[in-house]
């Protein structure tokens, strides 16, 4: 048996940003909820304060994920969270789901997949994985004075 290969970097990075987005469709959830309670009673502050954890856990995590990725990557991707307030939406408000709502879930989806297709064909290899720095051949990296 040959050693373990390595994970592709983009791979995990995007395994991660579809993770946090599906934490950040969460935060709909909570809003819904809050919504139908007394203002400042306590279930509407518990429901609220929930919302803005998940708020700011996603604030981190994408912050990390910038890092990794380039801006037009992860907004491409960020169409996602639409497909999870849908299944939100029916599991646990129990909103109903037309054709209609299948057959755009599906373009996000298709939408996403041609994106990260062409993104991943126009990377060489020995590239700068999405978020390391560029240096053109020839150039150092320059000293601060």
């Amino acid at each position: 048996m040959g050693a373990p290969k390595a994970p592709n970097k983009r791979a995990v990075t995007l395994i991660a940003l579809h993770l946090l987005l599906l934490v950040y469709s969460l935060s709909g959830i909570f809003s819904k909820n809050a919504a139908h309670e007394p203002f400042m009673s306590l279930p509407f502050i518990l429901l609220y304060g929930g919302m803005l954890v998940i708020l700011f856990i996603y604030a981190i995590g994408w912050q990390q994920i910038l890092k990794r990725l380039s801006l037009s990557a992860a907004f491409a991707n960020k169409a996602v969270t639409v497909v999870w307030g849908m299944v939100w939406g029916f599991f646990i408000f129990g909103e109903a789901i037309s054709a209609l709502n299948l057959l755009g879930a599906a373009l996000v989806i298709g939408g996403v997949v041609l994106y990260a297709q062409a993104d991943a064909e126009e990377q060489r290899p020995g590239d700068p994985v999405d978020g390391d720095a560029w240096i053109a051949p020839g150039d150092a990296p320059r000293k601060e004075a």
